[in-house]
């Protein structure tokens, strides 16, 4: 199974998002960009789930850093991870311009889908899905289609993060 390029983003589940970004600020990881109460549906291990995301989006060098935040107690990737006592560290994430054949590798590979769907600001799409292979370092791992607006985002928050003077530390976005 050869995964499409760099690790590009790490994903870490958190309780308390304020208190969280707090941390990765006092790391001098910064700015962050903040989506509060995010309604996301998606398909959890084969069955329809809404849920509700608070994410957080930062670089440190050209590594993308996620902070997700569940605002309920639905059953979910998130809720999973928590309850198994390890909140935290929880994904690496691969970019894909070829998303049909990345996750046809992964199905080959025979790591199952856990959680997956398309979201996107303004009308534009980007699917999504996590997976779990076997013996990975992390939890799960996502595969991200590599569209405009994931590759504008990319963009963005590289050069923000770049030109970051340790002002204004947490910006917010919406929806």
């Amino acid at each position: 199974m050869t995964l499409p390029g760099p690790i590009r983003q790490i994903g870490y589940v958190v309780t308390d998002l304020d208190r969280a970004l707090d941390s990765w600020v006092a790391l001098g990881v910064g700015p962050w960009y903040v989506i509060r109460e995010m309604p996301q549906r998606v398909t959890y291990r084969g069955e329809p789930c809404a849920v509700t995301l608070s994410l957080a989006l930062a670089n440190s060098g050209d590594l993308q850093v996620e902070l997700i935040h569940q605002h309920d107690d639905t059953p979910s990737i998130f809720t999973e991870f928590l309850d198994s006592g390890r909140p935290g560290f929880h994904q690496l994430a691969y970019w894909t311009d070829d998303f049909e054949g990345t996750m046809g590798s992964v199905a080959e590979a025979g790591w199952p889908v856990v959680w997956n769907g398309a979201s996107g600001p303004g009308g534009a799409v980007t699917r999504f899905a996590y997976v779990e292979p076997p013996d990975s370092p992390a939890a799960v791992i996502e595969i991200m289609e590599l569209s405009p607006a994931t590759e504008g985002m990319a963009t963005f928050l590289r050069e923000a993060a770049a030109a970051w003077d340790g002002r204004d530390p947490v910006r917010e976005l919406s929806v």
